[in-house]
């Protein structure tokens, strides 16, 4: 068999945690299977070099910033390519560029468009493990990118699907993927099946057990994706599936802690809309809930709309400098909001699912700010402090205690 195993920056926090996922890379290529391993940086070695970029420039240079963020993988690569060697296994690093991840121009959010295995072919025919560099890639001007937070996720289902393998495994600090963050909730459910469209929706609305465009990817190229446990590796954690096996309304419940709401006042046209979001596309800003109220005989119009927290700089900014163009009265920004979402495949099949989630929020005194549905999930928007709380009356509205 084929196996991609990627290990996350809580599995790789330490050299003692390097040791750790290092011997479940060797026990697996010891029962015969071939082994690409893909490492995201330590711990919070991310968060630093953002600190770090900080300390010399307020807004650093977007494709400099790049280069310095792609130091965090590279250093992985290479711990874990010499903690192998140390077992006695045959290891060969590589940074996503020389895995052949190439990927679009957009720093720091680049997407991948393409990977050319051929040296990490070449080094599982020499029955070596080929250790890759997750969250980065090079672009068509020979540009370092990286791919996003948590962009690991899709390095390794991209070079799972590239190489043809039988299956992707991602290991984490916990068991699988939940009813809800066990952090928050104690006695939050493990699925042990979750179809793609429900793991897709939860990590979307802020599931961290993986990376949204990962599901994507999987999903569009039909690769087996597992989550397992590091420090558990005898449980069998959850496998991703085209249907679940679990039918039932709400599967899951997800919590995104960074969000901010604008609302613009006196947005009185469909064309003045659209050129606004035309504008914050533009600039990389991905817009979820939005509500607009069109403009009467007696009054303008507003359209409120969420972004994420890390994003509100930039709709400030193109806000401000489109004004004239569109003609607005003016903007009201909302950060530290939270979005919490109800997830399942079932959904459509069922009755009462809205009335059971903002019955539970309003016993516990909790009014939500905005509500949005879709097909498989329903969406409340409030303030973060009180999220943790709606995630629990939530999770036991649907799952009991």
């Amino acid at each position: 068999m084929r196996i991609v195993m990627k290990f996350g920056g809580s599995s790789l926090a330490t050299a003692a945690h390097i040791r750790r996922a290092a011997q479940l890379v060797a026990g697996q290529r010891a029962s015969g299977d071939q082994v690409a391993v893909v490492v995201s940086a330590q711990g919070d070695t991310t968060d630093e070099l953002i600190e770090k970029a900080r300390e010399i420039s307020s807004e650093p240079d977007s494709r400099e910033k790049d280069v310095l963020l792609a130091c965090g993988e590279q250093m992985s690569m290479a711990l874990m390519a010499m903690q192998l060697q140390e077992l006695g296994c045959p290891a060969l690093s590589l940074s996503g560029w020389q895995a052949g991840v190439h990927t679009g121009p957009h720093h720091g959010d680049a997407r991948i468009l393409k990977v050319d295995p051929k040296r990490v072919e070449a080094a599982l025919a020499e029955g070596k493990v080929a250790v890759v560099a997750g969250f980065q890639g090079l672009d068509d001007s020979g540009d370092i990118t990286t791919i996003g937070r948590g962009g690991s996720d899709t390095t390794a289902v991209a070079l799972a699907a590239a190489i043809g393998a039988d299956t992707c495994r991602i290991y984490t600090d916990v068991k699988g993927v939940y009813s809800a963050d066990p952090r928050v909730v104690d006695r939050a459910q493990i699925h042990r099946e979750i179809s793609y469209d429900e793991m897709l929706e939860m990590a979307a609305l802020g599931a961290q057990v993986l990376h949204s465009r990962a599901v994507e990817l999987a999903r569009e190229k039909r690769v087996k994706v597992e989550v397992r446990s590091t420090f558990f590796p005898e449980d069998l954690g959850t496998a991703l599936s085209l249907e679940s096996g679990v039918r039932r309304p709400v599967r899951g419940v997800a919590c995104d802690e960074s969000v901010a709401m604008v609302t613009v006042l006196g947005l009185d046209t469909g064309p003045e809309t659209c050129r606004l979001f035309t504008l914050l596309a533009d600039s990389g800003v991905n817009i979820d809930v939005i509500i607009r109220s069109p403009g009467t005989a007696k009054s303008r119009g507003v359209v409120s709309f969420s972004v994420g927290g890390d994003d509100g700089d930039k709709v400030s900014a193109v806000l401000k400098s489109s004004r004239r163009e569109l003609g607005y009265a003016g903007f009201v920004a909302q950060p530290g909001m939270a979005k919490v979402s109800v997830v399942g495949a079932g959904m459509s099949d069922g009755c009462g699912v809205a009335a059971t989630m903002l019955r539970a929020l309003q016993e516990g005194g909790i009014e939500p700010q905005y509500i949005t549905t879709g097909e498989i999930r329903i969406s409340v928007i409030v303030p973060r402090e009180q999220a943790p709380l709606a995630v629990r009356l939530i999770h036991k509205a649907f799952f009991g205690d």
